[in-house]
């Protein structure tokens, strides 16, 4: 086996599914981690070259050096290239498993070929790291005598409690739910990702010094004027959790559900709590508004649920095939996406603007009333889209999931108690960092506060709250040690 012109000789070998026939009657994961022989074949498909795009600022969030990676997988270096991977990312199997790839995008061979597929060789890394016990716990050697307080149990909130732990901080993260991890734990389903993962890290995470307080609601069960007074630095990385409304007549009929509520009571189904008036797709007409990941989740749940159809709904038109000239190599295009749920099923629409949503004389779903959009030749912002006239349609529903994204953290309880206080926010609903004399980007506009993930930067990427984690753990640690 040659890598130097590997990339010539071999070609791209994905992650293996599941068939869906089998994978769609059960919640468990379908994918296969690839096996020694592919992952040195794809590790060799690396260019070595001269500038890795896929890292960085045009590549991974997190930094991770995934040349280096490449170079040590394909010379069967396993434990050595989990050391580099463990340099730059607290939990590659959150990435490894849930992570769109945007270094793909970036990877130079993907200019004209396929690219290198990194995040299967990421996952590859970290399970063979789990099966042969290397993965372990790194406490502190010597503790500073400082204390952090951190609100969400999220891929941020996790990042920054672990890096701050292994500085010698001490560390305690509050979550308002009653099991741990944030969407992580509730608002991804197990197929994509089963939650004995998080539960390996939270004992990880413990050993080397976190303390979780679950049940605890900060800003209602405990205000943050207690913690500032108990801890010398308070961490906000309670997500983006406050969904876009969809503002047209007919929400309120029995049948109508934010994506999320049918998303964690299905997640808290697998996890074998009882719930009571579960959302099931059984038998129903399905009509998902949206088309980013959450809404996929709602697709591949109610596959499970043996919906009798599925129909997705998008406001703007088919991406591309391919890259457009306006997203050039190696930026993130938005191109036409196909995830494993919508293998399993689902009809979806573009250029489709709900109108209202109907029912009937018992409060109870029937139907949506849409129209189509074509592009504004008239406008040219990116998103401007006029209706088709004489283009209405009704369409039957018995369930219609709203998964149009979300715009920022919930302004009520703790962050109204912090805005009182002067918290400043931007107009996205986003808290906003970066104040102070020689301040990153992560230091809100009141002393000792800090805010990091979705709570800051608004919904995005796993692999981007982890990175955010990390950085607001370091502009801490700098500011508590007075670096």
């Amino acid at each position: 086996m040659n890598k130097i012109d590997g990339f010539l000789k071999y070609s791209r070998s994905d992650i293996q599914y599941q068939p869906v026939e089998k994978r769609i009657k059960h919640f468990k994961e379908f994918e296969s981690t690839i096996g020694n022989t592919t992952a040195q074949e794809q590790a060799a498909r690396c260019m070595d070259c001269g500038v890795p795009f896929c890292q960085g600022d045009t590549g991974c969030p997190v930094d991770n050096l995934i040349p280096e990676f490449n170079e040590l997988v394909f010379n069967n270096h396993w434990q050595e290239a989990l050391e580099s991977l463990e340099s730059t990312n607290n939990f590659p199997e959150f990435t490894g498993y849930l992570c769109p790839a945007p270094c793909e995008t970036a990877c130079v061979l993907g200019i004209n070929s396929s690219a290198v597929t990194i995040k299967a060789l990421e996952r590859a890394i970290i399970d063979r790291g789990y099966e042969n016990f290397w993965v372990k716990a790194k406490p502190p050697q010597k503790l500073s005598g400082k204390s952090v307080a951190i609100v969400g149990s999220g891929p941020a909130g996790l990042a920054c409690a672990q890096q701050l732990a292994r500085a010698g901080h001490s560390v305690t993260v509050f979550e308002k739910s009653d099991r741990l991890g944030g969407l992580l734990r509730y608002g991804i389903p197990d197929f994509k990702m089963e939650k004995w993962h998080i539960d390996k890290r939270i004992d990880q995470m413990e050993q080397e010094g976190v303390r979780f307080k679950t049940k605890i609601h900060v800003g209602k069960d405990i205000s943050s004027s207690e913690l500032c007074q108990n801890y010398n630095a308070l961490v906000l990385a309670m997500g983006a959790e406050d969904p876009i409304p969809i503002n047209i007549p007919g929400t309120d009929y029995t049948g109508v559900h934010w994506a999320m509520d049918y998303l964690v009571q299905s997640n808290r189904a697998q996890d074998n709590e009882k719930i009571t008036n579960q959302i099931y797709a059984k038998d129903k007409n399905v009509i998902v508004i949206g088309g980013g990941d959450t809404g996929s989740d709602c697709i591949g749940t109610a596959n499970r649920q043996q919906a009798k159809s599925i129909i997705n709904f998008r406001r703007s038109e088919q991406p591309p095939l391919s890259r457009s000239p306006s997203q050039p190599w190696p930026f993130y295009p938005d191109i036409f996406y196909t995830s494993s749920s919508h293998e399993e099923g689902v009809d979806r629409k573009f250029n489709i603007r709900p109108l209202e949503i109907i029912g009937n004389d018992k409060g109870i779903l029937t139907g949506i009333k849409i129209c189509k959009t074509k592009r504004n030749t008239n406008d040219n912002a990116k998103n401007s889209f006029e209706d088709i006239p004489k283009s209405e349609e009704i369409w039957d529903a018995d369930l219609i999931f709203l998964a149009m994204g979300y715009r920022g953290s919930v302004k009520e309880n703790l962050l109204e108690e912090l805005i009182q206080k002067g918290l400043k926010m931007d107009n996205k609903n986003n808290i906003l960092a970066s104040f102070g004399i020689g301040a990153g980007s992560f230091r809100t506009s009141l002393d000792g506060i800090y805010t990091c993930g979705d709570a800051r930067r608004g919904q995005s990427l796993i692999v981007w709250a982890i990175s955010e984690g990390r950085k607001c753990a370091s502009q801490i640690h700098k500011d508590l040690m007075e670096i």
